[in-house]
C-alpha cells in the first residue's frame, strides 16, 4: 500500500508539473512495472473517465476537460468548454466564449498557465459595454483555437507548489506532446460553419503530425479558421435625467412642469445597431522530447497564435431631442422611467466605423526532468512569452440631420428593445444629412513574460515527500491610445463645409428593423485626403502611455504525507511560499517623465487534505491564503495634474503603484463519491476573506506627497499647495461564499437502448459583496453591490447517447444576473448583464476506423443577450448573434 503510494505521488506531481504530455515518460520513469493504468482517449465517454482519475487523484480540488480525439477538443472553443466545469461562468463575443468567472471572481482573479507557464492573452470588444481595449489581467480565450489543445486543468484551491496569484484560481492549458502518442501518429480536421446572422459560410482546418524514434519525439500541429458574425439589435447609451428640454407647446404647462421637474429619466440616444466582424485565427504548436537515460528527460515547446478581426459597425440613433411633444412614464421604484416620448425637430445621427484588432501570442518554454536518484528528483523550466494586441486602426464617420426631425421612441412594447420612427422624414434619403465629424484612433497593449523556475521532490520513508523550489519571473506591460477627434478640420484637403453627394454616402440595410443612410467611409477619407493616414504622437494623451514592470521572486516548501485514521487513508500536504515582488511604473505628465518603484512581499501558508472515507467515498478540506495583483491600468504612473488657478483647490488625477495586491484567506471542503467507470458526484463550500479591495477615493494632501515633479505644477501653486488627489486606494475587505454541486454518470442501469444515455450536471452558487462610493457620483452616497462578474446562480447540463460507432450530446449553460461593475456617473449606479441559457448539440459518427464525421450547433435558441443600464434594470444594448452549424470530418493516420 504505501510502496505503491509512493510512486503514484511521484508520478502524479510530474503530471502536474509537467502536464499530460509527459504522462508516458513520467510513467515509465516514477512507475515502471506497476505502472499506472493509460486510457486512450477516443471518445467523449472515455474523455470523461479520464478526466475523473484525474480529479480523483490530485491533492487539490481540480476539475480536467480532455480532449476526445487527436486535434479534437470537445468545444469549438476553450471558454465554451470551461464552462462545463463546476463553479465557472463566461462571457461571449460575437457568441463565442471570451473570458471567465470562476467562482463568482471575475476574470481579473484568475490566473492562466500555458503549458506550465503564467500567459496573458489579450483581445478586444467592438462594443464599449464590453470592455473595449483595456489593461487589464483578464486572459481572453478565444485568443487560442481548440484543436491545439489535448487537456485544461482548472485548479480551484491553492497548494504552495502553485505560483501566487489567481484568487478565483488557476486555470492550465496543455497543448498535445509526441510522447503522448504510441509511435506515428497523424491526424486532420476540416470543417465548414454556417451562421444564420451573418449568412455567411466559413472553414476551419486543423492538422497534426507526431512521431518517436527510440528517445526522441517531434510533433506539430496547425489550426487555422475562418469566422463571419453578425451581431445587432438596438441600444440606449444609458439613461439621464436630463434638463434643460422644453415643451413643444409653450401652452402645455403641465408637460413643461414635468420636463423642468428633473424627475424624469430618458434615454441617452436610442439607436439601432449592427456589428459584422470577419475572424482570423490561427495556431502552431512544435513540441521537441529527448530522452537519453531513463532518468532524464528534455521538452522544448514553441506555441504562437494570432487572431485577427475585421469589424464593421453602423448605429443609427436618436440625438438632441430636446424638444418634447408628448411623452409618457412608468414607476420604476421611485423613478420615472420614459417609455414613449415623441420629439420635434431632433436629429438622426448615423455612424460609420471600421476598425482592425490584432492579436498575437508567442512562447518558447524548454522544461527537464531528472532523477538525481530514487528517491530524489528534480524539474525546471525555462521560458518567455509575450500577448501583443494592436488595434491599428479604428475609423469613424457620423453624418446627422442637425434638428430638421420628428421622431418617436417608444419601449412599450418591450423595455429592452425600443423602436424609433420618423413617420415624415426619410431616413434613406441625403436630403437634410451633413457631416458631423469623422474620428480616427489606434491603440497598443503589450505583455511579456519570462521565468525560470527549479523543483525538487524528496521522497522521506514510505509515504512522506518533500517538494521545495524557487522561481524568477519577470512580467512587463505598456498600453496607450492615439486619438483624433474631429480629424476633418485638420485633414490636406479640408475643403470647410461639405455638401454630401450621392458617391459620399450609402443606403445601409441590413439590420432588420431599420434601413438608413450613411457615410461611405473609403470616399469620404479619400474626400478629405485621410486614407491611409496613422496618428503620430502628437495624438497621444499623456497619461496613456505608462509602462508597469513587475519582478518577482519566490521560494516554497511542501511537505506531503499518507496516514491511516481510523484504518483509512490520509493525505495531507502542507506548506509555505513566500515571494517578493518589484514594481516598477513610469509615465509622462507635462512632457516630465515620471517614474516610481516599490517592493512588497508574503508568506502564503497552504493546507490540503483528502480523507478517504471508504474507497470511492473521499472528503477534502483545503485551508490557503493566496492573492491576487492589481490591473495593470490600476498600477500604471498616469499622473495628470490640473492647472485651474486661483484659490479653488487643484486636483492630481493618477494611478497608484503603491497598491497592495488582493489578499484572500480561503477554506473549501468537498465530499466525493466516485462511481464504477464514468461517473461521480460532487458537493463543495467554498469560503474566501478578501482584503485589499481597490476603490476610487478622493482625499486631499501636500502636493510634495506625490512624488510629482515641481514643473507640473500650475503658475500660482508650490509644492506645499494643498490638492485633491483621484486615485485607487486599498481600503475594504469582503467575503465571497457559496457552494458547488455536481454530477456525472453513465445510465447504464436503464434497459436497452437507453442504457447508452449518460448525464452530466452541475450547478454552483456563490454570493459576495463590496462597498462602492459616491454612487450617483453623489459624495457619500455608497452602497453595497455584488462583486463584478458575479451571477448568485448557475448551472450546465448535458445529455449524451454513445455507442461504438456514434454518439450524441446536447448541453445548456445557464448563469444569472451578473453587474460588469458599479460607477460614481450621474446616469447610473451599475451596469451588467441579464441571465442567458445557451444551449449546444454535437454528434459524430464513425465512418471507418480512421474516418470521423461530426455536426455542431453552436447556440441553438439565438439567445438575447441584455446588457442593462442602472439597478432599476433599464435597456442598455439588446443584441443577437445567431445559430452556428459546424459539418466536419476528421482522419486519422
Amino acid at each position: 500500500m504505501n510502496h505503491s503510494f509512493r510512486k503514484t505521488v511521484l508520478a502524479t506531481a510530474i503530471v502536474s508539473a509537467f502536464g499530460y504530455s509527459n504522462t508516458v515518460l513520467a510513467q515509465e520513469q516514477a512507475v515502471d512495472e506497476e505502472a499506472m493504468e493509460v486510457i486512450e482517449v477516443t471518445s467523449f465517454r472515455s474523455s470523461l473517465i479520464k478526466a475523473k482519475d484525474f480529479k480523483r487523484e490530485a491533492i487539490i480540488s481540480r476539475d480536467s476537460i480532455l480532449a476526445e480525439d487527436i486535434a479534437d477538443f470537445p468545444d469549438l472553443n476553450l471558454a465554451d468548454s470551461l464552462q462545463r466545469v463546476p463553479g465557472i461562468s463566461i462571457t461571449r463575443e460575437g457568441g463565442e466564449g471570451r473570458q471567465i468567472s470562476l467562482r463568482g471572481l471575475g476574470p481579473d482573479f484568475t490566473r492562466v498557465q500555458v503549458n506550465g507557464m503564467e500567459a496573458m492573452g489579450t483581445s478586444a470588444s467592438a462594443m464599449d459595454a464590453k470592455g473595449g481595449a483595456s489593461r487589464t489581467r483578464s486572459f481572453d480565450f478565444n485568443v487560442f483555437a481548440s484543436e491545439l489543445f489535448n487537456r485544461i486543468d482548472v485548479n480551484k484551491t491553492y497548494s504552495a507548489d502553485q505560483e501566487e496569484g489567481g484568487i478565483g484560481g488557476t486555470v492550465g492549458l496543455y497543448t498535445a506532446k509526441p510522447f503522448d502518442y504510441d509511435g506515428a501518429k497523424s491526424a486532420i480536421s476540416l470543417k465548414g460553419g454556417y451562421n444564420d446572422n451573418s449568412e455567411e459560410t466559413d472553414p476551419r482546418f486543423a492538422g497534426l503530425i507526431s512521431n518517436t524514434w527510440g528517445n526522441f519525439g517531434a510533433l506539430a500541429s496547425v489550426a487555422y479558421s475562418e469566422r463571419s458574425t453578425t451581431e445587432y439589435g438596438t441600444n440606449t447609451t444609458r439613461w439621464r435625467r436630463e434638463g434643460g428640454k422644453t415643451a413643444a407647446d409653450p401652452t402645455d404647462t403641465e408637460l413643461q412642469a414635468e420636463l423642468d421637474s428633473g424627475e424624469l429619466w430618458f434615454p441617452r440616444g436610442h439607436r439601432y445597431s449592427l456589428w459584422n466582424n470577419q475572424q482570423k485565427r490561427l495556431g502552431i504548436t512544435t513540441a521537441l522530447q529527448f530522452k537519453p537515460s531513463k532518468e532524464l528527460s528534455f521538452s522544448f515547446d514553441l506555441m504562437h497564435s494570432e487572431l485577427e478581426n475585421e469589424y464593421d459597425e453602423h448605429h443609427s440613433a436618436v440625438k438632441d431631442n430636446d424638444i418634447v411633444k408628448d411623452l409618457e412614464w412608468i414607476e420604476n421604484d421611485g423613478h420615472k422611467e420614459v417609455l414613449y416620448a415623441s420629439y420635434e425637430d431632433a436629429t438622426w445621427r448615423n455612424e460609420n466605423t471600421r476598425r482592425r484588432n490584432e492579436s498575437e501570442f508567442n512562447q518558447y518554454t524548454l522544461t527537464m526532468d531528472w532523477s538525481l536518484t530514487p528517491d530524489l528528483s528534480m524539474s525546471a523550466m525555462v521560458g518567455t512569452s509575450s500577448s501583443d494586441f494592436e488595434q491599428p486602426q479604428v475609423l469613424k464617420s457620423n453624418i446627422h440631420a442637425k434638428n430638421k426631425v420628428d421622431i418617436m421612441t417608444d419601449f412599450r412594447g418591450d423595455r429592452f428593445y425600443g423602436i424609433s420612427t420618423s413617420p415624415n422624414f426619410d431616413v434613406t434619403s441625403m436630403e437634410g444629412f451633413e457631416v458631423k465629424d469623422i474620428y480616427m484612433q489606434e491603440n497598443y497593449i503589450t505583455n511579456d513574460f519570462d521565468i525560470a523556475k527549479v523543483d525538487f521532490s524528496y521522497f522521506i520513508g514510505d509515504t512522506g515527500e518533500l517538494t521545495f523550489g524557487a522561481n524568477y519571473k519577470k512580467f512587463e506591460n505598456t498600453g496607450y491610445q492615439l486619438t483624433r477627434s474631429n480629424a476633418q478640420n485638420e485633414a490636406p484637403q479640408n475643403a470647410g463645409e461639405l455638401t454630401l453627394t450621392d458617391d459620399l454616402v450609402n443606403i445601409f440595410n441590413q439590420h432588420p428593423d431599420q434601413n438608413w443612410i450613411q457615410a461611405d467611409l473609403n470616399n469620404l477619407l479619400a474626400y478629405y485626403g485621410l486614407q491611409g493616414t496613422r496618428l503620430d504622437d502628437s495624438d497621444l494623451s499623456e497619461n496613456d502611455k505608462s509602462p508597469v514592470t513587475e519582478e518577482t521572486s519566490a521560494v516554497y516548501a511542501q511537505y506531503g504525507f499518507e496516514s491511516s485514521v481510523a484504518g483509512r487513508p490520509l493525505r495531507i500536504s502542507t506548506g509555505l511560499r513566500y515571494f517578493e515582488t518589484e514594481i516598477t511604473s513610469a509615465g509622462v505628465s507635462g512632457g516630465v517623465d515620471i517614474e516610481t518603484a516599490r517592493t512588497y512581499s508574503d508568506v502564503l501558508p497552504t493546507l490540503n487534505m483528502v480523507y478517504e472515507l471508504n474507497p470511492d467515498l473521499l472528503w477534502r478540506f483545503a485551508a490557503t491564503k493566496n492573492v491576487t495583483r492589481p490591473s495593470l491600468g490600476s498600477l500604471s504612473y498616469n499622473a495628470s495634474v490640473s492647472q485651474t488657478s486661483g484659490e479653488a483647490i487643484t486636483s492630481v488625477s493618477m494611478g497608484n503603484p503603491n497598491l497592495d495586491p488582493f489578499e484572500s484567506t480561503n477554506l473549501d471542503t468537498a465530499i466525493e463519491w466516485y462511481f464504477e467507470d464514468v461517473g461521480y458526484a460532487s458537493a463543495a463550500i467554498f469560503h474566501k476573506d478578501i482584503d485589499n479591495f481597490i476603490v476610487g477615493t478622493t482625499t486631499e494632501v501636500v502636493y510634495s506627497t506625490l512624488g510629482l515633479p515641481e514643473e507640473l505644477l500650475p503658475a500660482d501653486k508650490n509644492m506645499d499647495s494643498i490638492f485633491y488627489l483621484e486615485r485607487p486606494e486599498n481600503v475594504d475587505s469582503s467575503t465571497i461564499k457559496g457552494a458547488e454541486l455536481a454530477f456525472s454518470r453513465d445510465l447504464d442501469f436503464l434497459p436497452a437502448p437507453f442504457n447508452n444515455l449518460g448525464v452530466i450536471a452541475n450547478y454552483t452558487y456563490a454570493d459576495g459583496e463590496s462597498l462602492y462610493r459616491n454612487i450617483y457620483g453623489i459624495e457619500g452616497n455608497d452602497q453595497v453591490k455584488p462583486f463584478s462578474g458575479l451571477s448568485k446562480n448557475s448551472y450546465n447540463f448535458t445529455l449524451y447517447y454513445e455507442v461504438e460507432n456514434w454518439g450524441a450530446r446536447v448541453s445548456a449553460a445557464y448563469r444569472s444576473r451578473y453587474g460588469s461593475g458599479a460607477t460614481s456617473s450621474a446616469d447610473q449606479d451599475e451596469s451588467g448583464y441579464h441571465g442567458t441559457t445557451y444551449v449546444d448539440f454535437s454528434s459524430f459518427y464513425q465512418l471507418t476506423d480512421n474516418v470521423k464525421l461530426s455536426l455542431e450547433g453552436i447556440n441553438l435558441t439565438n439567445v438575447r443577450e441584455e446588457s442593462y443600464s442602472d439597478s432599476h434594470d433599464r435597456a442598455y444594448n439588446t443584441i443577437t448573434s445567431g445559430r452556428t452549424v459546424m459539418l466536419g470530418i476528421t482522419a486519422q493516420f
